[in-house]
């Protein structure tokens, strides 16, 4: 089978402008970068259109292992299969972070014949959404620092400061530093640390602002730090909201483009569920629907971080319930989660196969959890025998949940059919979605209920930094938050080493974090960071620049 390079040269996109057209969009929103992008003003949601509400579908998966599940790829197969089927389709995805595609997960456009348009420019630097965000949230520690050194009128205590730098890439070494050395002209000595851009209560407060007074109300409302008198001091007082407002003016409209069968797609706001709240904007998700009969959305990584966040925190503040819910999974990862060695993965071996069923049987539950049942989507890969996915679709089929087999990887929207087909089928038998927890729980509940229920954990223990936090949250008046849990992704626990379904675990909360702009409480759990670091051999190696300009190795 050809590369993704290879595969991508064989489609023409349509001009960009043409792609808005066909949504029904109005000249006047349409907002060109070159011929294959084109961002969306905001405003493009008060346009009448005749429908106005398009279903929502939500894309998540089981837990992630290194062999891949494909929630990106299936979200864009499933889109182009509506699209053969003669639908009104739009999907509303992930910004790509640099730091994964220069890292270990490489580029985030989807794979194969299932792939957006242009994958280089779509996982560099895009519109430069990631570098607005990255330049407003820095402006805000800047200014921070400034004040001090200028008199410090608000009294900022430098030992409660609590927002951090970012940066879009994945740097271990900046995870702690000590900021102001070299004598009094150059600050108060102080320890500090960067988090990645994804993971920056700016990017948070992006994704959620329903328009630009909205984006105002949350910038001024987010915590800085505490004063001498234990006193919460907010970016309002900094006095630089309008330049901040400045610099995210253009980040705000989503950004559209194409996949490889001309399916148009929102693609806006960050990843990272692991460690953030993981979904697109709402601006995005609402522009899809809002101009197409069907939106297809995803939310990763596993089930139990992307989609608990997407239902608890997204759908709360934004009004959102999706009409079904599509589980994404493969024959490796089951094999994974069964025990079976990753050397080993293309041997059929039926019997880790069984033994992996146990993690998906729990992301099943879990959806149930939130009045939902799934489509369980079959990602097949080449080397995947007849006689596995029979046994997984039988195992799914038994519990009376709806199954397909995909092979939108090799054959694009054409290898989707039989997933749109069943999705349509579950959208006849849509619940309103339940929330897991009710806001007004104590906080100390919410996160019990999100750990016992969604990760089946036995019980939590809270570290005595977990529990000044809490004293801190209480304080603020701020205890009717949802809740982000940063936990391991690669795990149904905080340890990210216990593959399949573990059992009998305790997980630990080390730390609460007070995002009251984005709208929630971050809560870290187990080693979990908010900086990734560089794999001994990262993705950036294999990316090369041509003669002629083309960038080959960003997919």
């Amino acid at each position: 089978m050809l590369n993704d390079a290879e595969i991508v040269k064989q489609f023409k996109p349509k001009p960009i402008v043409e792609v808005a057209k066909s949504l029904g969009i109005d000249e006047q929103y349409i907002m060109p970068y070159g011929s294959e992008i084109t961002k969306i003003h905001a405003d493009a949601l008060k346009q009448a259109t005749k429908q106005n509400s398009g279903k929502l579908i939500l894309v998540s998966a089981t837990t992630p292992t290194p062999a891949g599940e494909g929630k990106t790829t299936t979200t864009i197969g499933l889109g182009q299969a509506f699209t053969r089927l003669g639908d009104s389709v739009c999907l509303a995805l992930r910004e790509p972070s640099l730091g994964p595609c220069l890292g270990m997960k490489g580029g985030a456009t989807g794979g194969g014949y299932s792939q957006v348009v242009p994958v280089d420019r779509i996982n560099l630097h895009f519109t430069g959404d990631f570098h607005a965000i990255t330049s407003a949230n820095n402006l805000i520690s800047a200014s921070i620092d400034n004040h001090i050194y200028h008199g410090n009128a608000l009294n900022i205590d430098p030992r409660q400061i609590v927002w951090r730098r970012v940066m879009d890439m994945n740097d271990r070494s900046l995870r702690k530093i000590v900021l102001g050395l070299g004598g009094k002209m150059q600050g108060i000595p102080r320890e500090g640390g960067f988090d990645i851009t994804a993971a920056s209560e700016v990017m948070a407060i992006l994704c959620l602002a329903k328009d630009f007074e909205d984006l105002e109300n949350r910038l001024d409302n987010t915590l800085i730090g505490y004063s001498y008198t234990d006193e919460p001091v907010f970016v309002k007082a900094l006095g630089i909201t309008g330049a901040l407002l400045a610099l995210l003016r253009d980040a705000l409209h989503p950004n559209l483009v194409q996949s490889l069968e001309g399916t148009p797609t929102f693609i806006h706001g960050g990843p990272f569920a692991n460690i953030a709240h993981g979904c697109n904007s709402v601006l995005a998700t609402k522009m899809a629907m809002h101009h197409a009969e069907w939106a297809i959305t995803e939310a990763g990584f596993g089930f139990d971080l992307g989609a608990e966040k997407f239902f608890d925190i997204k759908c709360r503040l934004a009004e959102l319930d999706p009409a079904a819910v599509v589980l994404v999974t493969t024959v490796r990862a089951l094999k994974m989660h069964g025990g079976m060695d990753r050397q080993h993965l293309t041997t059929v071996n039926t019997e880790f196969v069984k033994a992996g069923l146990e993690n998906l049987d729990k992301h099943i539950e879990s959806v149930q959890l939130f009045n939902k049942t799934p489509v369980v989507a079959l990602n097949r890969f080449a080397d995947d025998s007849d006689e596995e996915i029979a046994i997984i679709r039988d195992h799914v089929e038994a519990k009376g949940i709806l199954f397909a087999e995909s092979n939108h990887f090799t054959k694009g929207g054409e290898g989707a059919i039989e997933l749109a087909e069943k999705v349509k089928i579950a959208v006849e038998q849509n619940r309103p979605f339940k929330p897991l927890y009710e806001l007004r729980d104590s906080v100390v509940d919410k996160i019990k209920k999100v750990c016992k229920a969604m990760y089946g954990a036995r019980d939590v223990a809270f570290t005595k930094e977990a529990e000044v936090d809490l004293h801190h949250v209480e304080h603020l008046k701020l205890t009717g938050l949802p809740i982000c849990i940063a936990k391991a992704p690669s795990s149904l626990s905080d340890d990210p080493l216990l593959h399949g379904r573990p059992r009998d675990f305790q997980v630990t909360v080390r730390n609460i974090q007070v995002n009251a702009g984005a709208g929630f409480l971050v809560v870290l759990t187990g080693k979990i960071m908010r900086m990734p670091g560089l794999p001994k051999e990262p993705a950036a190696t294999k990316v090369e620049l041509l003669e002629d300009g083309e960038i080959i190795g960003v997919s």
